[in-house]
């Protein structure tokens, strides 16, 4: 019986896709954003059923948690029926997918195998288009950079700058944009609302929508000891140690560790949910010492923790409270903080959802709000 890892090998082999994640040429300098290759792709829903979208997969440059430029992979999609007046573009970051490079959203929907596509369809029959990063390390290159929000937004912002460059694709340089994000793509997505100001004024923003954020590396640690997600800490560790060379992840683990470390590299999230859930995730199991409380590891855990930076735009936070996986405790405190720094925030715990329904929930809390302040943005260009 072929795996989810083997269906998704076997169709990109089929169709050749791989050779359009080989390194591009001149890729080694030039602005952040900056579209370096595209083609047109067909994408699905499920196997055999597309959507009913306009979509290009693209490499484009971005830049690191260090600052230094790299590479993404990422795709466009834009509705097919005409939109009145400029169209809006979501920034649409995505949740966990895995830390293999077969995990990008990009050769997901080409073969219907992307478990966030309703979600994005969602959003497609608003007549809003989206600009779906992979997040560096997936797709493109090696090494995922795991729920490290000053890793992820930059791939985010740079998705939407060269989504605009596509010469079918129809988006105006100053058409109106906003955010989305779940989970690993809350992270991302409140990440990107903080930098925004700074790192892409040139993409203003009128909303931004974040939910299920792992706002608090900290927080999340102590919430998760002990319950049926530790085995997430697996792929944190993994992550930051991905962005971050000077963390040294195998100097703190044993033997098992190190196969355990090996087999996640290569990971889909849908097989680990399946497997791992049913059982407890001792990392004691698997560690010589507790890297969690290294100060190299404690520094860089305190520099991606949200909250110390101002999104300069409506933000609509939410969060379940019966969140298994990302502790709801961390919600609460992201909206303090945020307003303290005079940021309008709306927020939503949802009594009685756990992550994965709460995913739904925000989905549709979101799309009514971030259309307001769209047709708001819209507006005031217009009178302008």
């Amino acid at each position: 019986m072929r795996t989810w890892t083997d269906r998704l090998s076997l169709s990109a082999t089929a169709r050749n896709t791989r050779d359009f994640y080989r390194s591009p040429s001149g890729a080694g300098g030039g602005p952040a954003g900056q579209m370096l290759r595209f083609e047109r792709i067909s994408a699905h829903l499920l196997p055999g059923l597309a959507l009913r979208a306009h979509a290009w997969r693209m490499l484009y440059r971005s830049t690191s948690a260090l600052g230094q430029p790299n590479v993404v992979s990422g795709t466009v999609l834009v509705p097919r029926a005409p939109y009145p007046g400029p169209r809006p573009l979501i920034g649409y970051a995505i949740g966990t997918q895995g830390h293999g490079t077969h995990c990008a959203p990009s050769l997901q929907l080409t073969v219907g195998t992307e478990y966030e596509t309703a979600l994005i369809a969602t959003v497609l029959r608003r007549g809003w288009a989206v600009a779906l990063t992979d997040y560096p390390g997936l797709g493109y290159g090696s090494g995922h950079p795991y729920v490290v929000g000053r890793a992820l937004s930059p791939a985010v912002l740079d998705s939407m700058r060269a989504a605009r460059q596509l010469p079918d694709a129809g988006l105006t340089p100053d058409g109106p944009a906003a955010l989305f994000g779940y989970s690993e793509g809350g992270t991302a997505a409140g990440w990107a609302a903080q930098l925004q100001p700074t790192y892409a004024p040139d993409i203003p923003l009128a909303a931004v929508a974040v939910g299920g954020a792992a706002a608090d590396m900290n927080f999340n640690h102590d919430f998760l000891t002990g319950g049926r997600f530790a085995w997430l800490l697996a792929y944190v560790a993994l992550g930051y140690a991905s962005a971050y060379p000077e963390l040294d992840l195998h100097a703190h683990l044993n033997d098992r560790g190190h196969r355990m470390i090996s087999a996640i590299a290569e990971s889909h999230i849908i097989p680990q949910v399946l497997t791992r859930l049913p059982r407890k995730f001792n990392k004691t199991r698997y560690l010589t010492t507790d890297l969690f409380a290294a100060p190299d590891w404690q520094a860089r855990f305190t520099e991606n923790r949200l909250g110390a930076l101002a999104p300069a735009t409506p933000v609509l936070l939410t969060h379940g409270r019966a969140d298994q996986a990302v502790g709801y405790g961390q919600a609460p405190q992201l909206r303090d903080d945020w307003r303290r720094l005079g940021v309008d925030v709306t927020f939503h715990g949802y009594r009685g959802l756990e992550h994965f329904t709460a995913a739904v929930a925000h989905m549709h809390t979101s799309l009514p709000w971030l259309a307001t302040h769209l047709t708001e943005t819209q507006s005031r260009s217009a009178a302008a």
